[in-house]
C-alpha cells in the first residue's frame, strides 16, 4: 500500500516558508548580510522548500503539471545550487527570495485544492 505523501511534501514547503519569513521579520536587508545564523536559518528553509518541491515533481507529477503556476523547478534548481555548491550563495538573491519569491509562492499554495 503506497502513502500520498503529496500533502505533507506541500505542508513541508508552507512551514519553510513561514519559518524564512519569521527569521528575516523586522529585519533591514543590511542586518541580514551581518547575520551569519539568519542567513543559515534562511538557507536551510529555502533547501527544505526544494527538497519538498523535488519531491512533489518526482513522486507526484501529475499533480505538479496541473498546477504549472507554481515554480517547481526553481525551487528544486535553487535547492540544487545551494546545497551542492555550484556557486557560493549569493545573499542578495536569498533576501530577494525571501522578500518577493516567498510571500507570492505563500499565496499560490494556500489556494491548491485539498489533496
Amino acid at each position: 500500500m503506497t502513502v500520498n505523501r503529496l500533502p505533507d511534501y506541500l505542508d513541508h514547503m508552507r512551514l519553510a516558508i513561514a519559518d524564512a519569513q519569521s527569521f528575516t521579520e523586522g529585519m533591514a536587508q543590511l542586518d541580514f548580510f551581518q547575520d551569519k545564523r539568519t542567513q543559515q536559518a534562511v538557507v536551510m528553509s529555502l533547501i527544505v522548500l526544494g527538497e519538498a518541491a523535488t519531491k512533489v515533481m518526482d513522486q507526484h507529477h501529475a499533480f505538479a503539471e496541473q498546477h504549472k503556476q507554481i515554480p517547481w523547478r526553481s525551487m528544486r534548481g535553487m535547492r540544487n545550487r545551494i546545497a551542492h555548491g555550484y556557486f557560493d550563495i549569493n545573499l542578495e538573491v536569498v533576501w530577494d527570495t525571501v522578500q518577493t519569491a516567498l510571500p507570492e509562492l505563500k499565496s499560490q499554495l494556500d489556494v491548491l485544492p485539498p489533496c
